[in-house]
């Protein structure tokens, strides 16, 4: 009982803050680092704001029951040029490891741990049965992370621990890994993993999003790092493009957009008090959704200038459970689906312009990915107990009706991503299994 008073206290004094900021500056800090004030010397102008530090971890969707914690991150100051302040200045780098051909390793255990190794291969194209099977190992088992896309040029980028590796869906060879650049003082098990990545909509460019908070961006093609972007100060939760602007969010509820070409990158700020565990913008770049560990789908316009914590959203919706699987219809304009957690199950599809849900279905199971295949005019999910499995489902408004169902995993299917001719479904799972589909 004190735990719940201490966190519903907590909230209400975190409400002032933000409410007292939105009229007065951000502020200074929270009660997790009073001892770290804002220095006189700090004199930012409007756009390039200090942030508030993290707030306690709150509630988490777990793979069966009861909540699931989170380590706190280490409080980092910011200088007014958006870098880490001299005594926090270590961040974590990486640099670019081709693939090494495979050499007839007779140890079929040590083949398995090998990243895209292939497990098994069926000869014929089965529906409901997967084509290949493929090892990740290190997949990190965390409903709120988003570790899978695939470029529109057909390139997976898939994140293990504190890699990512690079596999080309077409020639089906792994193509290369961002790994950990070796740092002095850095003891490989503090090596942050990576929580979310996002290709770039022209598929020209990666980024990566860590649980310590940094965002880089790679030129895969070229293999180079082009650029470190300020960070947040918490777990970045979602990564989104719009054209070339960058919008980032992360535990603490701040969402950044970042244009990486500028010299000064933060363009924009908006704060919502749960956590980001969502962030999607529509595919024209009209609307930003947003969704949050208190079951909130956030609908915000698409004009980002400026930073302001008191912009507020266009339309609010709610559901019984955390907003993490969501995503746009790319037909249906202004319509966006969402799927419910363990406690739910329930799939989504809202009409962002009245803000009510249109249609839904019971899938008796957590919801922890959705993709739409929009040449085949279908909306995929993916899920935990009791099945594990992967869905496909027809979508003509405002009817939603299941297809077929694709079994194979034996732990919760957390990522989806979808090939460009949406011929393909690629899903990754806590089995630490990546497979791929043929629909």
């Amino acid at each position: 009982m004190s735990g719940q008073n201490d966190r519903v206290s907590y909230k209400r004094f975190k409400r002032r803050i933000i409410q007292r900021s939105g009229s007065e500056g951000p502020a200074a800090s929270t009660p997790l680092a009073t001892w770290r004030q804002c220095q006189p010397s700090f004199e930012l102008d409007t756009v390039r704001q200090r942030l508030e530090l993290d707030s306690p971890p709150r509630h988490r969707e777990p793979a069966r029951r009861g909540p699931h914690r989170e380590t706190e991150n280490t409080p980092r100051t910011f200088t007014a040029e958006g870098r880490p302040a001299t005594e926090n200045a270590l961040q974590q780098g990486w640099v670019w490891r081709a693939a090494v051909p495979e050499r007839g390793d007779s140890d079929k255990r040590r083949h398995a741990l090998q990243p895209f190794a292939l497990l098994d291969k069926t000869s014929t194209s089965q529906q409901g049965k997967s084509v290949m099977k493929l090892a990740a190992p290190s997949l990190l088992n965390d409903y709120y992370t988003n570790l899978l896309d695939c470029s529109c040029n057909g390139v997976v980028a898939l994140a293990l621990g504190a890699s990512v590796y690079i596999w080309n869906s077409e020639t089906r060879a792994l193509a290369g890994s961002l790994d950990p650049s070796p740092q002095p003082g850095l003891a490989c098990h503090r090596t942050p993993s990576i929580s979310c990545l996002s290709w770039s909509r022209d598929g020209s460019t990666l980024c990566v999003g860590t649980r310590r908070g940094e965002i880089q961006l790679w030129d895969v093609e070229r293999k180079r790092n082009m650029r470190r972007l300020p960070s947040h100060l918490s777990v970045v939760r979602g990564l989104s493009w719009k054209q070339q602007l960058l919008s980032s969010g992360s535990a603490l509820g701040r969402i950044h957009h970042l244009d990486p070409r500028a010299p000064e990158p933060l363009v924009g700020a908006v704060v919502q008090e749960e956590e980001v565990c969502g962030l999607q913008w529509s595919p024209g770049g009209d609307w930003l959704a947003s969704g949050s560990t208190e079951g909130l789908l956030r609908i915000w316009g698409g004009d980002i200038a400026g930073v302001t914590w008191s912009r507020q959203p266009i339309t609010t919706m709610r559901q019984p459970s955390a907003v993490k699987a969501m995503g746009w219809c790319p037909w249906q304009r202004k319509m966006i689906a969402t799927g419910g957690g363990w406690n739910d199950g329930e799939l989504r599809v809202w009409d962002t312009d009245s803000g009510t849900c249109v249609t839904s279905a019971n899938t008796n199971s957590q919801i922890c990915s959705l993709r739409w295949a929009e040449k085949n005019k279908c909306l995929v999910t993916s899920h935990g107990l009791p099945h594990h499995q992967v869905n496909c489902w027809s979508w003509e408004f405002p009817s939603l009706s299941p297809v077929y169902q694709l079994s194979g995993h034996s732990h919760r299917v957390l990522h989806l991503a979808v090939n460009p001719d949406g011929t393909q479904i690629f899903s990754a799972g806590a089995d630490q299994q990546f497979h791929i589909w043929d629909v």
